[in-house]
């Protein structure tokens, strides 16, 4: 089998195994427990909290460890529009691009729906970008905050995140980031970024499903969305998941050692392979269009639409000769509808259902994506010559 669906998830690391193991056995405490097993557990939870906030250039006390990405995605979305609106009624807007991820636009509409909140949504252009004319058309003085995600999850399309934060910042109006594809293959610098908040998630980068953290810049006022003990300084509360922040810290340390962007980093490599699976693709399969940015995208994300089929008949016929890979967002999988990322691009609906995508990890190599692009050339003749269209 080649495992070509990383943007779904990872499959934990030994290392972030081994390195969370002792809180889900012999140091089991919690971590608000005033005896030797919680103190150990509070100095693990510690140290992971000061590692996490070393990989984002950020301060421990800006780290809010959470259930994942979606959970990061709603307190930043939810958390900081409600406290800005709680000190002035008159910040009544969210502005969010058209690719964001469910859990963004979610929390958008949830705000609209149950809060009063108007809903701004920038357009993207053909390749899903954001520019900064088109941010600057929605924002207002009422506009209490922007999130626009760094990586696209479903055709890797890279935003200029630090020159819409920079706008944002220059109207007053804190920036949100979900940077969930983008860790472990883009730097991450809050600061250099400019963000004044920022989600990952745990299983993107070999950690388990189920751990994530959100930065919050020390002086952006939140609002806690789940109420109880005070943990996480009253943002989060709850007992905290320890083996979880051990995992997600571990994961985004290995990462490195040197930081995305440089050349010894794996991100370098595998996107010498993304291109080169490209252009096999394009060249072995008539028609077939990329999708996303030409060069500004994830180094291990490669999408494409095949027109004149069905995008979930060639994954079945792809698994059939074990290549595994999806058609999109694992969150809106079994949907019958176009994908309104692809949408949002301008891409008509009818071939917009022929989509798959191609995502890879650090680990994947030329011998199997050689392979794999022969398997989609087979995959999609296979289901033309059957007629099994979208």
């Amino acid at each position: 089998m080649i495992f070509l669906d990383a943007a779904a998830t990872t499959p934990v690391r030994r290392e972030v195994l081994e390195a969370m193991w002792p809180y889900l056995s012999g140091e089991f405490g919690n971590p608000s427990s005033h005896h030797s097993l919680g103190e150990a557990a509070a100095a693990a939870l510690a140290g992971a909290r000061t590692a996490t906030a070393r990989a984002l250039g950020a301060r421990p006390g800006e780290i809010i460890f959470t259930s994942g990405g979606t959970e990061a995605d709603n307190l930043a979305v939810k958390g900081i529009a409600l406290a800005r609106h709680a000190a002035d009624p008159r910040l009544d807007r969210v502005a969010i691009s058209a690719v964001e991820h469910p859990a963004v636009q979610e929390s958008a509409r949830y705000l609209e729906r149950v809060h009063g909140f108007a809903v701004d949504v920038v357009p993207v252009d053909a390749y899903g970008q954001v520019t900064e004319q088109a941010l600057a058309a929605v924002l207002r003085p009422e506009t209490a905050l922007v999130s626009i995600m760094y990586a696209n999850n479903e055709v890797g399309t890279v935003q200029p995140v630090a020159r819409l934060a920079a706008l944002s910042r220059e109207h007053g109006i804190p920036f949100h980031t979900d940077a969930v594809q983008a860790a472990g293959w883009l730097p991450l610098d809050t600061a250099a970024l400019g963000v004044d908040a920022l989600s990952i998630s745990g299983h993107k980068l070999g950690a388990p499903k189920g751990s994530g953290a959100l930065f919050v810049r020390g002086r952006i006022r939140l609002e806690p969305l789940v109420h109880g003990g005070g943990q996480e300084r009253g943002r989060r509360s709850g007992t905290e998941n320890v083996a979880g922040a051990v995992a997600l810290a571990t994961a985004l340390t290995l990462a490195g050692p040197s930081r995305p962007g440089t050349g010894d980093h794996p991100a370098a490599r595998v996107a010498a392979l993304r291109d080169d699976f490209i252009r096999s693709v394009l060249a072995a399969v008539p028609g077939a269009v990329l999708t996303g940015h030409p060069t500004e995208r994830l180094p291990s994300v490669a999408s494409f639409c095949f027109p004149g089929t069905s995008g979930e008949s060639v994954l079945l016929e792809l698994e059939r000769q074990g290549v595994i890979c999806s058609s999109g967002s694992a969150c809106a999988a079994g949907s019958d509808e176009a994908s309104p990322v692809l949408l949002a691009m301008g891409i008509d609906a009818e071939v917009a259902q022929t989509a798959v995508r191609f995502s890879f990890d650090s680990t994947i190599t030329a011998a199997e994506l050689q392979e794999a692009a022969a398997a989609v050339r087979n995959a999609v003749g296979s289901v033309r010559a059957l007629g099994q269209t979208a």
